[in-house]
Protein backbone atom coordinates (compact mmCIF):
# COMPACT_ATOMS: atom_id res chain seq x y z
CA UNK A 1 0.00 0.00 0.00
CA UNK A 2 1.51 3.75 -0.29
CA UNK A 3 1.72 4.96 3.33
CA UNK A 4 3.36 6.32 2.69
CA UNK A 5 2.03 3.25 1.48
CA UNK A 6 1.38 6.05 0.17
CA UNK A 7 0.34 3.58 -0.03
CA UNK A 8 -0.39 3.57 0.91
CA UNK A 9 -2.36 2.04 -4.79
CA UNK A 10 -2.35 -1.06 -5.21
CA UNK A 11 -3.84 1.00 -8.46
CA UNK A 12 -1.90 1.89 -7.39
CA UNK A 13 -1.50 2.03 -5.13
CA UNK A 14 2.22 0.52 -5.98
CA UNK A 15 4.39 1.06 -9.64
CA UNK A 16 7.10 -0.10 -12.09
CA UNK A 17 8.93 3.16 -12.81
CA UNK A 18 10.41 3.80 -14.98
CA UNK A 19 12.61 0.50 -15.62
CA UNK A 20 15.39 1.01 -16.68
CA UNK A 21 14.40 3.97 -19.38
CA UNK A 22 11.47 3.07 -17.31
CA UNK A 23 9.02 0.89 -18.79
CA UNK A 24 6.51 -0.24 -16.20
CA UNK A 25 5.91 -3.74 -16.77
CA UNK A 26 2.39 -2.51 -16.66
CA UNK A 27 2.00 -2.62 -20.29
CA UNK A 28 1.75 -6.11 -21.54
CA UNK A 29 3.02 -7.64 -18.02
CA UNK A 30 0.24 -10.82 -18.14
CA UNK A 31 -1.82 -9.58 -20.73
CA UNK A 32 -4.55 -12.08 -20.78
CA UNK A 33 -4.67 -12.69 -17.44
CA UNK A 34 -3.78 -8.85 -15.85
CA UNK A 35 -7.63 -7.66 -15.21
CA UNK A 36 -9.16 -6.05 -12.97
CA UNK A 37 -9.10 -7.98 -10.02
CA UNK A 38 -12.63 -9.88 -8.94
CA UNK A 39 -12.91 -7.48 -5.63
CA UNK A 40 -13.39 -4.68 -7.39
CA UNK A 41 -17.23 -4.53 -8.79
CA UNK A 42 -17.61 -2.58 -11.61
CA UNK A 43 -20.33 0.16 -11.23
CA UNK A 44 -22.33 3.13 -12.54
CA UNK A 45 -23.09 6.30 -10.26
CA UNK A 46 -25.47 6.67 -7.80
CA UNK A 47 -28.64 9.38 -8.45
CA UNK A 48 -26.24 11.30 -5.36
CA UNK A 49 -27.16 13.23 -2.41
CA UNK A 50 -24.69 15.89 -2.65
CA UNK A 51 -25.57 18.74 -5.45
CA UNK A 52 -22.67 20.72 -6.33
CA UNK A 53 -24.29 24.63 -6.18
CA UNK A 54 -23.73 26.49 -9.40
CA UNK A 55 -20.79 28.68 -9.06
CA UNK A 56 -21.44 32.26 -9.17
CA UNK A 57 -18.35 33.22 -10.85
CA UNK A 58 -16.29 30.74 -13.03
CA UNK A 59 -13.49 29.14 -12.32
CA UNK A 60 -12.03 27.60 -15.27
CA UNK A 61 -8.39 26.24 -16.26
CA UNK A 62 -7.08 25.47 -19.36
CA UNK A 63 -4.87 21.96 -18.67
CA UNK A 64 -3.63 19.84 -21.86
CA UNK A 65 -4.02 17.02 -21.97
CA UNK A 66 -2.78 13.86 -23.75
CA UNK A 67 -4.89 13.80 -26.50
CA UNK A 68 -4.10 17.60 -27.10
CA UNK A 69 -7.45 19.01 -25.21
CA UNK A 70 -8.11 20.78 -21.79
CA UNK A 71 -11.16 21.32 -19.09
CA UNK A 72 -12.82 24.17 -18.24
CA UNK A 73 -13.72 22.80 -15.06
CA UNK A 74 -17.11 24.86 -12.82
CA UNK A 75 -16.19 24.95 -9.46
CA UNK A 76 -19.12 26.41 -6.87
CA UNK A 77 -18.40 29.20 -4.31
CA UNK A 78 -17.64 28.02 -0.77
CA UNK A 79 -16.80 31.17 0.66
CA UNK A 80 -16.88 30.86 4.49
CA UNK A 81 -16.67 27.04 4.48
CA UNK A 82 -14.19 24.83 6.10
CA UNK A 83 -13.38 21.15 4.48
CA UNK A 84 -10.74 18.70 6.61
CA UNK A 85 -8.86 16.58 4.71
CA UNK A 86 -7.47 12.62 5.62
CA UNK A 87 -4.95 10.91 3.91
CA UNK A 88 -1.85 8.71 5.28
CA UNK A 89 0.24 10.90 3.20
CA UNK A 90 3.72 12.01 5.11
CA UNK A 91 6.69 14.45 4.36
CA UNK A 92 6.87 14.99 0.77
CA UNK A 93 3.94 13.20 -0.89
CA UNK A 94 1.70 15.82 1.85
CA UNK A 95 3.63 18.81 0.56
CA UNK A 96 3.01 17.98 -2.69
CA UNK A 97 -0.84 17.30 -1.96
CA UNK A 98 -1.06 20.62 -0.30
CA UNK A 99 -0.71 22.27 -3.01
CA UNK A 100 -3.53 20.76 -4.58
CA UNK A 101 -5.29 22.27 -1.77
CA UNK A 102 -4.57 25.31 -1.94
CA UNK A 103 -5.41 25.67 -5.47
CA UNK A 104 -8.78 24.88 -4.71
CA UNK A 105 -9.25 27.05 -1.71
CA UNK A 106 -8.04 29.61 -3.62
CA UNK A 107 -10.70 29.01 -7.04
CA UNK A 108 -13.80 28.38 -4.42
CA UNK A 109 -13.28 30.48 -1.45
CA UNK A 110 -12.61 27.38 1.02
CA UNK A 111 -10.51 26.71 3.56
CA UNK A 112 -9.05 23.07 3.63
CA UNK A 113 -7.26 21.47 6.10
CA UNK A 114 -5.18 18.29 5.78
CA UNK A 115 -4.96 15.62 8.45
CA UNK A 116 -2.54 12.05 8.60
CA UNK A 117 -4.05 9.80 9.34
CA UNK A 118 -1.07 6.99 10.20
CA UNK A 119 -0.74 3.69 8.94
CA UNK A 120 -3.78 2.59 11.09
CA UNK A 121 -6.23 4.54 8.95
CA UNK A 122 -9.17 2.89 8.98
CA UNK A 123 -9.40 2.70 13.11
CA UNK A 124 -8.59 5.94 12.90
CA UNK A 125 -11.28 7.36 10.54
CA UNK A 126 -13.82 4.73 11.56
CA UNK A 127 -13.17 6.25 15.57
CA UNK A 128 -13.84 9.62 13.44
CA UNK A 129 -16.98 8.44 12.00
CA UNK A 130 -18.36 6.99 15.22
CA UNK A 131 -17.78 9.55 17.23
CA UNK A 132 -19.59 11.77 15.04
CA UNK A 133 -16.76 13.87 13.44
CA UNK A 134 -15.28 12.54 10.08
CA UNK A 135 -13.53 14.54 8.11
CA UNK A 136 -15.33 16.03 4.91
CA UNK A 137 -13.05 13.62 2.31
CA UNK A 138 -10.54 10.86 3.03
CA UNK A 139 -8.09 9.13 0.66
CA UNK A 140 -8.23 5.37 1.20
CA UNK A 141 -5.37 3.35 1.04
CA UNK A 142 -6.80 0.09 1.16
CA UNK A 143 -9.56 -0.95 -1.44
CA UNK A 144 -11.33 -3.11 1.10
CA UNK A 145 -11.34 -0.36 3.42
CA UNK A 146 -13.57 1.09 0.66
CA UNK A 147 -15.83 -1.70 0.37
CA UNK A 148 -16.21 -2.24 4.14
CA UNK A 149 -16.92 1.90 4.72
CA UNK A 150 -19.73 1.60 1.59
CA UNK A 151 -21.40 -1.64 3.21
CA UNK A 152 -21.68 0.29 6.97
CA UNK A 153 -22.58 3.35 4.91
CA UNK A 154 -19.77 5.64 6.30
CA UNK A 155 -19.18 7.00 2.54
CA UNK A 156 -21.41 8.89 -0.02
CA UNK A 157 -21.72 8.25 -3.40
CA UNK A 158 -20.37 10.72 -6.05
CA UNK A 159 -22.21 13.37 -7.15
CA UNK A 160 -22.84 13.78 -10.98
CA UNK A 161 -20.24 16.73 -11.49
CA UNK A 162 -17.52 14.49 -9.89
CA UNK A 163 -19.12 11.43 -11.91
CA UNK A 164 -18.72 13.40 -14.95
CA UNK A 165 -15.08 14.08 -14.28
CA UNK A 166 -14.41 10.71 -13.50
CA UNK A 167 -15.66 9.56 -16.42
CA UNK A 168 -14.30 11.77 -19.21
CA UNK A 169 -10.70 11.12 -17.46
CA UNK A 170 -10.00 7.56 -16.35
CA UNK A 171 -10.89 4.16 -17.75
CA UNK A 172 -13.12 1.93 -17.21
CA UNK A 173 -10.84 0.37 -14.88
CA UNK A 174 -9.81 2.78 -12.62
CA UNK A 175 -13.14 3.39 -12.44
CA UNK A 176 -14.73 0.37 -11.63
CA UNK A 177 -12.00 0.10 -8.40
CA UNK A 178 -13.83 2.67 -6.52
CA UNK A 179 -17.09 1.38 -7.02
CA UNK A 180 -18.89 -1.08 -5.26
CA UNK A 181 -22.35 -3.13 -5.42
CA UNK A 182 -23.54 -0.89 -8.32
CA UNK A 183 -22.34 2.34 -6.83
CA UNK A 184 -19.47 5.03 -7.89
CA UNK A 185 -18.14 5.94 -4.27
CA UNK A 186 -14.44 6.85 -5.32
CA UNK A 187 -11.92 8.58 -7.72
CA UNK A 188 -8.38 6.90 -7.89
CA UNK A 189 -6.46 10.29 -8.08
CA UNK A 190 -2.99 9.06 -7.11
CA UNK A 191 -1.50 5.35 -7.96
CA UNK A 192 1.73 3.51 -7.72
CA UNK A 193 3.79 1.28 -10.20
CA UNK A 194 4.87 -0.91 -7.23
CA UNK A 195 7.01 -3.50 -8.96
CA UNK A 196 10.74 -2.35 -9.51
CA UNK A 197 14.16 -1.91 -7.92
CA UNK A 198 16.06 1.49 -7.36
CA UNK A 199 19.41 1.25 -7.39
CA UNK A 200 22.71 3.31 -6.50
CA UNK A 201 24.22 3.83 -9.81
CA UNK A 202 27.61 4.85 -8.32
CA UNK A 203 27.00 1.57 -6.11
CA UNK A 204 26.52 -0.45 -9.40
CA UNK A 205 29.33 1.13 -11.14
CA UNK A 206 31.82 0.18 -8.09
CA UNK A 207 30.60 -3.17 -8.29
CA UNK A 208 30.82 -3.99 -11.88
CA UNK A 209 27.06 -4.80 -11.41
CA UNK A 210 24.14 -4.80 -14.11
CA UNK A 211 20.24 -4.81 -13.76
CA UNK A 212 18.88 -8.12 -13.59
CA UNK A 213 15.68 -9.31 -15.50
CA UNK A 214 15.37 -12.17 -13.37
CA UNK A 215 15.05 -13.44 -9.47
CA UNK A 216 18.18 -15.81 -10.28
CA UNK A 217 20.26 -12.72 -11.91
CA UNK A 218 19.25 -10.14 -8.78
CA UNK A 219 20.68 -12.40 -5.99
CA UNK A 220 23.34 -13.08 -7.92
CA UNK A 221 23.49 -9.12 -8.56
CA UNK A 222 22.89 -8.63 -4.97
CA UNK A 223 26.52 -11.29 -4.14
CA UNK A 224 28.58 -9.25 -6.72
CA UNK A 225 27.78 -5.76 -4.76
CA UNK A 226 28.28 -7.39 -1.46
CA UNK A 227 31.99 -8.46 -2.97
CA UNK A 228 32.40 -5.15 -3.60
CA UNK A 229 31.95 -3.85 -0.06
CA UNK A 230 28.40 -2.93 -0.09
CA UNK A 231 25.25 -3.88 1.76
CA UNK A 232 23.18 -4.89 -1.75
CA UNK A 233 19.39 -4.18 -0.37
CA UNK A 234 17.99 -2.07 2.01
CA UNK A 235 14.44 -3.37 3.71
CA UNK A 236 12.42 -1.05 5.12
CA UNK A 237 10.87 -4.05 7.37
CA UNK A 238 9.81 -1.43 10.55
CA UNK A 239 6.65 -0.31 8.23
CA UNK A 240 4.82 -4.13 7.52
CA UNK A 241 3.33 -2.97 4.46
CA UNK A 242 6.67 -3.03 2.53
CA UNK A 243 7.24 -6.55 3.15
CA UNK A 244 3.90 -7.47 2.00
CA UNK A 245 4.81 -5.79 -1.51
CA UNK A 246 7.92 -7.87 -1.83
CA UNK A 247 5.32 -11.16 -1.36
CA UNK A 248 3.11 -9.92 -3.90
CA UNK A 249 5.34 -9.24 -6.47
CA UNK A 250 7.19 -12.78 -6.08
CA UNK A 251 3.55 -14.29 -5.92
CA UNK A 252 2.18 -12.64 -8.67
CA UNK A 253 5.06 -13.90 -11.17
CA UNK A 254 5.66 -17.10 -9.65
CA UNK A 255 1.93 -18.47 -9.00
CA UNK A 256 0.65 -16.58 -11.28
CA UNK A 257 -2.37 -14.07 -11.92
CA UNK A 258 -5.21 -16.33 -11.41
CA UNK A 259 -3.99 -17.99 -8.32
CA UNK A 260 -3.52 -14.20 -7.10
CA UNK A 261 -6.71 -13.43 -7.54
CA UNK A 262 -7.78 -16.38 -5.64
CA UNK A 263 -5.63 -15.52 -2.69
CA UNK A 264 -6.24 -11.90 -3.11
CA UNK A 265 -10.33 -12.93 -2.46
CA UNK A 266 -9.48 -16.02 -0.13
CA UNK A 267 -10.83 -18.29 -2.23
CA UNK A 268 -7.55 -20.00 -1.89
CA UNK A 269 -5.99 -20.58 1.92
CA UNK A 270 -2.34 -18.74 3.07
CA UNK A 271 -1.41 -22.83 3.31
CA UNK A 272 -1.31 -23.33 -0.57
CA UNK A 273 1.31 -24.55 -2.01
CA UNK A 274 1.53 -21.82 -4.08
CA UNK A 275 2.32 -19.53 -0.81
CA UNK A 276 4.91 -21.70 0.63
CA UNK A 277 6.86 -21.74 -2.91
CA UNK A 278 6.58 -17.98 -2.79
CA UNK A 279 7.79 -17.71 1.06
CA UNK A 280 10.36 -20.43 0.29
CA UNK A 281 11.85 -17.76 -2.70
CA UNK A 282 11.49 -14.64 -0.36
CA UNK A 283 13.45 -16.46 2.03
CA UNK A 284 16.05 -16.58 -0.52
CA UNK A 285 16.82 -12.96 0.33
CA UNK A 286 15.42 -12.64 4.01
CA UNK A 287 17.89 -15.48 4.90
CA UNK A 288 21.28 -13.97 3.61
CA UNK A 289 21.88 -11.50 6.23
CA UNK A 290 24.87 -10.44 4.56
CA UNK A 291 22.90 -8.98 1.67
CA UNK A 292 20.77 -7.16 4.10
CA UNK A 293 21.64 -3.65 5.09
CA UNK A 294 22.17 -3.88 9.49
CA UNK A 295 21.26 -7.39 9.07
CA UNK A 296 17.75 -8.98 10.01
CA UNK A 297 17.59 -6.60 13.57
CA UNK A 298 19.11 -3.45 11.75
CA UNK A 299 15.94 -4.41 8.76
CA UNK A 300 13.39 -4.76 11.50
CA UNK A 301 14.52 -1.40 12.83
CA UNK A 302 14.54 0.26 9.25
CA UNK A 303 11.04 2.45 8.13
CA UNK A 304 10.54 3.12 4.61
CA UNK A 305 11.94 6.41 4.40
CA UNK A 306 15.09 5.44 5.70
CA UNK A 307 15.55 2.46 4.00
CA UNK A 308 15.28 4.56 0.67
CA UNK A 309 17.52 7.83 1.86
CA UNK A 310 19.91 5.09 3.32
CA UNK A 311 20.79 3.83 0.00
CA UNK A 312 21.20 7.35 -1.69
CA UNK A 313 23.43 9.03 0.91
CA UNK A 314 26.81 8.05 1.87
CA UNK A 315 30.21 7.00 0.35
CA UNK A 316 29.72 4.56 -0.09
CA UNK A 317 25.94 4.17 1.06
CA UNK A 318 24.60 1.93 3.74
CA UNK A 319 23.13 -0.21 0.43
CA UNK A 320 23.08 -0.56 -3.53
CA UNK A 321 19.17 -1.50 -3.97
CA UNK A 322 15.97 -0.76 -2.46
CA UNK A 323 12.86 -2.22 -3.53
CA UNK A 324 9.47 -0.05 -3.49
CA UNK A 325 6.83 2.21 -5.82
CA UNK A 326 7.28 5.13 -8.26
CA UNK A 327 6.97 7.46 -5.28
CA UNK A 328 10.69 6.65 -3.82
CA UNK A 329 11.40 8.98 -6.37
CA UNK A 330 10.13 11.69 -4.78
CA UNK A 331 11.97 10.96 -1.22
CA UNK A 332 15.16 10.85 -3.25
CA UNK A 333 14.62 14.13 -4.38
CA UNK A 334 13.58 15.82 -1.37
CA UNK A 335 15.66 14.24 1.28
CA UNK A 336 19.04 13.29 -0.79
CA UNK A 337 21.62 15.05 -3.19
CA UNK A 338 20.96 12.42 -5.20
CA UNK A 339 19.88 12.70 -8.84
CA UNK A 340 17.12 10.74 -10.18
CA UNK A 341 17.72 9.51 -13.72
CA UNK A 342 21.17 9.65 -13.10
CA UNK A 343 22.68 8.78 -9.89
CA UNK A 344 18.93 6.95 -8.69
CA UNK A 345 18.02 4.43 -11.49
CA UNK A 346 15.18 1.73 -11.52
CA UNK A 347 14.63 -1.67 -13.25
CA UNK A 348 11.59 -3.54 -13.28
CA UNK A 349 10.76 -6.10 -10.47
CA UNK A 350 12.67 -9.16 -11.76
CA UNK A 351 10.64 -12.92 -12.86
CA UNK A 352 10.97 -15.73 -10.84
CA UNK A 353 11.24 -19.09 -12.08
CA UNK A 354 9.08 -19.43 -15.45
CA UNK A 355 7.05 -16.65 -14.56
CA UNK A 356 6.69 -13.00 -15.97
CA UNK A 357 7.88 -9.74 -14.45
CA UNK A 358 5.26 -8.77 -12.10
CA UNK A 359 3.10 -5.40 -12.42
CA UNK A 360 1.51 -4.81 -9.28
CA UNK A 361 -0.26 -1.48 -8.32
CA UNK A 362 -1.00 0.44 -6.01
CA UNK A 363 -3.27 4.00 -4.99
CA UNK A 364 -5.61 5.87 -3.02
CA UNK A 365 -9.09 6.80 -3.40
CA UNK A 366 -10.85 9.27 -2.59
CA UNK A 367 -14.23 9.11 -1.66
CA UNK A 368 -16.86 11.77 0.67
CA UNK A 369 -17.22 11.55 4.53
CA UNK A 370 -19.60 14.17 4.51
CA UNK A 371 -22.92 14.64 2.31
CA UNK A 372 -22.34 18.59 1.59
CA UNK A 373 -21.88 20.55 -2.07
CA UNK A 374 -18.01 21.11 -0.72
CA UNK A 375 -17.01 17.87 -0.15
CA UNK A 376 -18.26 16.82 -3.88
CA UNK A 377 -16.65 19.62 -5.05
CA UNK A 378 -13.33 18.83 -3.95
CA UNK A 379 -13.78 15.36 -5.22
CA UNK A 380 -14.92 17.03 -8.65
CA UNK A 381 -11.68 18.57 -8.48
CA UNK A 382 -9.64 15.91 -7.52
CA UNK A 383 -11.03 14.05 -10.69
CA UNK A 384 -10.09 16.85 -12.75
CA UNK A 385 -7.11 17.14 -14.95
CA UNK A 386 -5.97 20.70 -13.83
CA UNK A 387 -5.75 18.74 -10.16
CA UNK A 388 -3.54 16.46 -11.94
CA UNK A 389 -1.44 18.68 -13.26
CA UNK A 390 -0.80 20.97 -10.52
CA UNK A 391 0.02 17.45 -8.41
CA UNK A 392 2.49 16.06 -11.10
CA UNK A 393 4.56 18.67 -11.00
CA UNK A 394 6.05 18.27 -7.82
CA UNK A 395 7.10 15.04 -8.47
CA UNK A 396 6.73 11.72 -6.89
CA UNK A 397 3.34 11.21 -8.43
CA UNK A 398 1.61 9.11 -11.05
CA UNK A 399 -2.13 9.62 -12.18
CA UNK A 400 -4.23 7.46 -14.22
CA UNK A 401 -5.89 10.69 -15.51
CA UNK A 402 -5.52 9.90 -19.05
CA UNK A 403 -6.47 13.84 -20.22
CA UNK A 404 -3.48 14.29 -18.29
CA UNK A 405 -0.19 15.86 -20.90
CA UNK A 406 2.69 13.79 -20.00
CA UNK A 407 4.41 17.24 -19.85
CA UNK A 408 3.12 17.94 -16.63
CA UNK A 409 5.61 15.32 -15.26
CA UNK A 410 8.93 17.13 -14.03
CA UNK A 411 11.60 14.81 -15.74
CA UNK A 412 11.95 11.90 -18.54
CA UNK A 413 11.43 8.92 -15.89
CA UNK A 414 7.94 10.24 -14.52
CA UNK A 415 6.93 10.65 -18.20
CA UNK A 416 7.52 7.53 -19.04
CA UNK A 417 5.72 5.51 -15.92
CA UNK A 418 3.09 7.84 -16.78
CA UNK A 419 3.01 6.87 -20.78
CA UNK A 420 3.60 2.87 -19.55
CA UNK A 421 0.78 3.07 -16.99
CA UNK A 422 -1.97 5.40 -19.44
CA UNK A 423 -0.59 2.84 -22.23
CA UNK A 424 -1.58 -0.57 -20.12
CA UNK A 425 -5.08 0.75 -20.39
CA UNK A 426 -6.65 -1.50 -17.53
CA UNK A 427 -3.57 -4.47 -17.29
CA UNK A 428 -2.82 -4.38 -13.95
CA UNK A 429 -2.80 -6.40 -10.70
CA UNK A 430 -3.94 -4.30 -7.89
CA UNK A 431 -1.96 -4.48 -4.38
CA UNK A 432 -2.95 -7.34 -2.97
CA UNK A 433 -3.14 -6.41 0.53
CA UNK A 434 -4.86 -3.32 -0.28
CA UNK A 435 -7.75 -5.31 -0.93
CA UNK A 436 -8.09 -7.19 2.14
CA UNK A 437 -9.91 -6.34 5.00
CA UNK A 438 -7.68 -3.89 7.16
CA UNK A 439 -7.08 -6.21 10.44
CA UNK A 440 -5.49 -8.29 7.82
CA UNK A 441 -3.70 -6.06 5.20
CA UNK A 442 -3.76 -2.76 6.60
CA UNK A 443 -2.98 -2.32 10.25
CA UNK A 444 0.34 -2.10 11.81
CA UNK A 445 1.16 -4.47 14.01
CA UNK A 446 -1.36 -6.87 12.96
CA UNK A 447 -2.32 -9.56 10.67
CA UNK A 448 -0.41 -9.70 7.63
CA UNK A 449 1.89 -6.80 8.11
CA UNK A 450 2.86 -8.48 11.38
CA UNK A 451 2.98 -11.70 10.30
CA UNK A 452 5.41 -11.10 7.14
CA UNK A 453 7.69 -9.26 9.95
CA UNK A 454 8.20 -12.28 11.61
CA UNK A 455 8.89 -13.80 9.25
CA UNK A 456 11.47 -11.38 8.10
CA UNK A 457 13.04 -12.50 11.71
CA UNK A 458 12.53 -15.89 11.13
CA UNK A 459 12.64 -17.08 7.39
CA UNK A 460 13.38 -20.55 8.02
CA UNK A 461 9.83 -20.52 9.52
CA UNK A 462 7.85 -21.02 6.28
CA UNK A 463 5.04 -23.68 7.46
CA UNK A 464 5.23 -21.56 11.08
CA UNK A 465 4.14 -17.92 8.83
CA UNK A 466 1.49 -19.78 6.68
CA UNK A 467 0.20 -20.93 9.24
CA UNK A 468 -0.05 -17.61 11.17
CA UNK A 469 -0.90 -15.77 7.97
CA UNK A 470 -4.08 -18.44 7.55
CA UNK A 471 -5.35 -17.82 11.06
CA UNK A 472 -5.02 -14.20 10.50
CA UNK A 473 -6.85 -14.49 7.35
CA UNK A 474 -9.34 -16.15 7.99
CA UNK A 475 -10.42 -14.45 11.35
CA UNK A 476 -10.38 -11.15 9.12
CA UNK A 477 -12.42 -12.67 6.26
CA UNK A 478 -14.82 -13.78 8.84
CA UNK A 479 -14.01 -17.50 7.89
Amino acid sequence: MHRLKGKPFTATAGGASHRRATRIALAAAAASALVLSASACGGGGSDDNGKDKKTSSPTASASGSAAGGGENLQLPDLHGQKLEVAAVWTGPEQKNFQKVLDEFDKRTGAKSTFVPTGDSQSTFLGTKIQGGAPPDVAFLAQNGVLHQFADKGWIKPLGPAAQAELQKNFSKGWQDLGAWKGKQYGIYAKVSNKSMIWYNTAAFSNAGATEPKTWDDFLKTAETVFDSGTAPVSIGGADGWTLTDWFENIYLSQAGPEKYDQLAAHKIKWTDPSVKDALTTLGQLFSKTDLIAGGTKGALGTDFPKSVTQTFTGNPPAAAMVYEADFVSAFISANTKAKVGTDAKEFAFPAVGSGKAPVVSGGDVAVALKDTPAAQALLTFIASTDAAKIWAQGGGYLSPNKSLDFAAYPDDVQRSIAQSLIGAGDDFRFDMSDQAPAAFGGTKGEGEWKDLQDFLAKPSDVAGAQAKLEADAAKAYGG
